[in-house]
């Protein structure tokens, strides 16, 4: 029997839970960072919010704008701000660029409604925004919930105006109408899916009309109040991107506080943690670049996704600067992926496969593939680069685990990997497992958090 324990020991692989790794100021260590986390996603509940706060910090830590054209040295600690709405951001190492950039990305959008371009109406005494959700949304989440305003105007003159309504205790909040139950009998006889149409997903945001007009004079009331604030009129909603996101600030759950409640962890809670490594990584060899990218959740595409040929071309400019070969500077290149990976659930254990799913508190997930079914659209990292990041991150103490998204004929789900291997680097995905992924308020945990900061960290030494 001794004999068969000990050649379990040596042979079954078991998970290891993430906080029996910390040491006493391990713990402190993930409190902390667990605190500024809880501060950003607060602060960026928006790909552009998201931005200025990476421009800040970038700043902050002794990085410039850099522009396409500009010197690049060795040394030099650069970001491209892309349209407001993604960023690079790049510090060139002492070793030769031709042995390839250390590059982690992560997408800074997340799920939520959109205003169309012409939102504003009324009906039944209320007036209205009309709205379509932008990402993988279960509508029926979105109603009966706080939300918050925020978003940019551009007038008709070019000039633009940042806007954010509801995050405030003083501030109003806005809200999806439901049916109530004693009148529901017909909805709920129909699937999720089917339950709340898009086109009912309209937010109330307000009812006093304009001195008692009667003919759409609450629509009126609403335009005078944001032109009396903000100088705009209706036609300025044309040139317009305002969203409707959770009013829910971030809280700790549970008795023991081991866990976050937040909207918007897929996936800020990987766009924070490759950023602070990056500002936190003693300034090593090797070029190391963070990626924060938008249109994930709606497929990559535009000119701030990751589809967009503005990768390449940073990354040509890095490389004509020291050396006269990109083509060889992308084949040495390496990638951690970031997104979130949906956490084991027993509650819903029919959709996952046990063996090969990421659970809360064992550590940053590490996904060989990710995609739909089977194998369908995805990136399919290599064994000889799964074999040298594991090794890398055993050498650094980090806890780690592999995780797929669901049974295979389930479903699944990808990130940016695909179009960053599809420029020749070699790329595996990783990230924090998640409960109740692209709800309006999802859960996280601190320990895994902490381990996927420690994970980049080692990535970038």
């Amino acid at each position: 029997m001794s004999d068969a324990k000990e050649l379990k020991e040596k042979l079954f692989y078991k998970n290891k839970n993430a906080y029996n790794a910390l040491d006493d100021q391990g713990k402190r260590n993930m409190q902390e960072f667990s605190r500024g986390y809880m501060d950003f996603i607060n602060s960026a509940k928006t790909e552009r919010e998201a931005v200025k706060y990476a421009v800040r910090e970038a700043i902050a830590h002794g990085y410039k704008e850099y522009r396409f054209g500009d010197k690049i040295e060795k040394g030099g600690k650069y970001y491209f701000n892309n349209r407001g709405k993604s960023i690079y951001l790049f510090r060139i190492g002492s070793e030769n660029i031709e042995k390839g950039i250390r590059i982690s990305a992560a997408h800074i959008d997340s799920p939520r409604l959109d205003l169309k371009q012409h939102p504003v109406y009324e009906n039944g005494n209320m007036g209205y925004f009309k709205t379509h959700y932008y990402g993988g949304i279960k509508k029926y989440q979105w109603t009966a919930i706080p939300l918050a305003l925020h978003g940019v105007i551009t007038k008709a003159n070019g000039e633009t105006i940042d806007f954010n309504v509801g995050e405030s205790d003083s501030d109003p909040i806005f809200y999806v109408s439901d049916l109530l139950p004693h009148l529901s009998q017909e909805q709920m006889k129909k699937t999720l899916a089917e339950a709340v149409p898009a086109e009912t997903l309209n937010i109330i945001v307000g009812s006093e009309p304009f001195d008692g007009e009667t003919d759409e004079g609450i629509k009126l009331n609403i335009l005078k109040i944001l032109n009396d604030k903000y100088g705009i009129t209706e036609s300025d909603f044309i040139s317009a991107e305002i969203s409707a996101v959770p009013a829910f600030k971030a809280r700790e759950l549970g008795f023991d506080r081991s866990l976050i409640c937040a909207y918007g962890h897929d996936d800020k809670v990987c766009s924070y943690p490759s950023l602070q490594a990056l500002f936190d990584t003693p300034d090593s060899e090797h070029t190391c670049m963070c990626i924060l990218a938008d249109k994930e959740e709606t497929g990559s595409d535009g000119n701030t996704g990751m589809k967009t040929a503005c990768f390449i071309d940073i990354i040509n400019e890095i490389s004509l600067a020291l050396s006269a070969n990109p083509n060889k500077v992308r084949m040495n290149s390496k990638c951690l992926s970031a997104d979130v990976n949906a956490a084991f659930d027993p509650d819903y254990a029919d959709v996952y496969e046990k063996m090969n799913s990421s659970y809360i508190n064992e550590g940053v997930v590490m996904t060989k593939y990710t995609g739909s079914r089977g194998k369908s659209s995805t990136n399919d990292a290599s064994a000889e680069f799964v074999g040298y990041i594991r090794n890398i991150f055993d050498k650094a103490g980090v806890v780690w685990q592999t995780g797929e998204l669901g049974k295979t004929d389930l479903g699944g789900g990808g990130t940016v990997a695909k179009y960053i291997s599809e420029k020749n680097i070699d790329v595996v995905d990783l990230g924090v497992a998640v409960i109740s992924m692209h709800a309006p308020y999802e859960v996280i945990s601190k320990a895994d958090l902490y381990m996927t900061y420690l994970a980049f960290s080692a990535f970038n030494k």
